[in-house]
Order: structure tokens, then sequence, then C-alpha cells
């Protein structure tokens, strides 16, 4: 077995490769003029774990190329962030369902498939291989106690991250809520943990995706008026477009860290070993 990836997961992929103690298989990526995407791999294993987290188009045609150019190997394909995601079903008529749309295009040439705290679990159910989701939510608590808190409240944006939330906070032990939303005019929306109190305690707001930040950098400010002493922001996948990271760091938030799904420079958590253990059963 070895392991091959895609321009953007050439980190997360070698430390797959180290954690299942194998080899990385060398590819060469260039672009033609009119940009069409070309690519060129050393010859493959019998066995592949093909590694590409799909952040934008031209990610996805290079995971779809990497995949045929895998042709003949029996392929373990490694989605550790899926572009698309979050479009799990029809919200108004004439719209596709993307989730489903890309999925589809994951079955040739794929015995399996992986995925890391997928958006929406329900859309696991698109992919014609056999694939399961894991979490890297103990990896992320596992961080958070390098930070030294006391007594540090876990909350999650809303309800439905609340699960998530439970996972990271029980490596510590540490109280876990969420964020409830009060509207308090057309205008105005008050947010708050629901039944726990933020007052002179740090707080890690956790969530699997953190895209432009808003709603964490409006929370951020209130907890501080609520008198949280210090507030965290934390994630799986750090897409931050549009300026969130420079966006979370004027709002006050201390420190704001994701895992290398999406190789960032505040990638402070590997997903390597969670797949790799995933993997290896």
């Amino acid at each position: 077995m070895k392991v091959i990836s895609t321009e953007r997961s050439q980190v997360l992929a070698s430390r797959i490769a180290g954690a299942l103690g194998t080899g990385i298989v060398d590819v060469k990526f260039s672009q033609f003029p009119d940009g069409e995407l070309y690519l060129a791999a050393a010859k493959p294993d019998d066995e592949m774990v093909i590694v590409g987290s799909v952040t934008d188009n031209n990610a996805l045609v290079q995971l779809l190329l990497l995949i045929d150019a895998c042709e003949g190997s029996n392929n373990h394909l490694v989605l550790p962030y899926m572009a698309y995601a979050r479009q799990d079903k029809k919200f108004k008529d004439g719209e596709p369902i993307s989730a489903r749309a890309i999925a589809r295009l994951f079955t040739h040439n794929i015995a399996d498939c992986i995925t890391v705290n997928i958006h929406e679990p329900d859309v696991l159910k698109y992919f014609s291989v056999p694939t399961k989701n894991i979490s890297v939510g103990k990896d992320v608590g596992a961080y958070i106690q390098t930070l030294g808190l006391n007594d540090p409240l876990i909350l999650s944006p809303d309800d439905g991250a609340l699960a998530f939330a439970r996972d990271v906070a029980s490596v510590g032990g540490w109280d876990c809520d969420y964020l409830d939303k009060t509207r308090i005019s057309g205008t105005e929306v008050k947010m708050a943990p629901k039944k726990i109190s933020s007052k002179s305690r740090p707080v890690v707001i956790v969530d699997d995706i953190i895209s432009t930040g808003g709603t964490i950098a409006t929370a951020a400010g209130m907890l501080y008026e609520q008198g949280a002493t210090d507030v965290y922001a934390a994630c799986v996948h750090g897409v931050l477009i549009g300026g969130a990271y420079s966006h979370l760091k004027v709002s006050g938030i201390r420190e704001i860290f994701c895992s290398d799904t999406i190789e960032r420079g505040c990638s402070r958590i590997s997903a390597a070993s969670c797949i790799a253990a995933a993997l290896k059963h």
C-alpha cells in the first residue's frame, strides 16, 4: 500500500503515509494554457490510498484525474474535505442536490471512501461505494488541553453542532453548551450560551467548518460582554474565506485553529492518525 495525493493535500497525505508506515507516490502537476489541468504520477502500487480535499473546482478535477491515473490498483479514497456537501437537499425547485452530484463522481476505480467530519452525514448515502465518516473531535480536544485553559466552556454555534462539541468536551470532561440566538428586534440578535454561563471563564467555540467567521465573530463580542475571560475558535475545516481569519482576530478571538483537512497556517491538528486508523480497519 502507498499513498498518493492531489496538490493541495500533500502535507496531510505525507502524515497519513507516516502513520501507516508506508511511502508516497510522486506526482507532477501542471496546467495547459487553456486552463486544462494535467498530472503525471509515478507507477502506482497494487493498493493505493488516494488523498484529496475538494476545496474548489480545480481540486475536484485534479482528484478525478488522479483516480484515473491509479487505474488497475485497489484504491481507497480519502476525502478530508468535500465541497458542495452542504447542499444535501433541494431547497427550491430547479436546484441540484450538489452533494449527490459530487458523490456520484467517485464511483469508478474506487473500492471504498473515508470522509472527515462531513457537514451532513446523510450525504454518505449518495456514494455508491462503502463510505464511512470519521471525526477528529478528540484530536481537537487534545489540542485544547495543550492550551492550559482553566475550566473552559466548549460552545457550538448552534444545537446542530452540539454533538461535535460534546465529542471535543469529553476529552477534558469540560462543560459543553451551544449558543442560543434571541431576536431582540428586526436588526438585533442576542447570542448567549443556552444553559451555562460564560462569566469569568475561557470559552472555545467549536464547529465543523469556519467559512466567513461572521457568526463566531459576533458571538465573541457578546461573550466578552457577558464576562468571558478569553474566546478561542476551533474547527475541523478551515475554509476561512473573505478575510475570515483577520475578521476573527479583530473581533477579539485569542486563537483560531483548525485541522489539516484544508492546509492552513493555523492548522494545529492533524487528521492523519484518525484516517490511518480507519484505513487499518
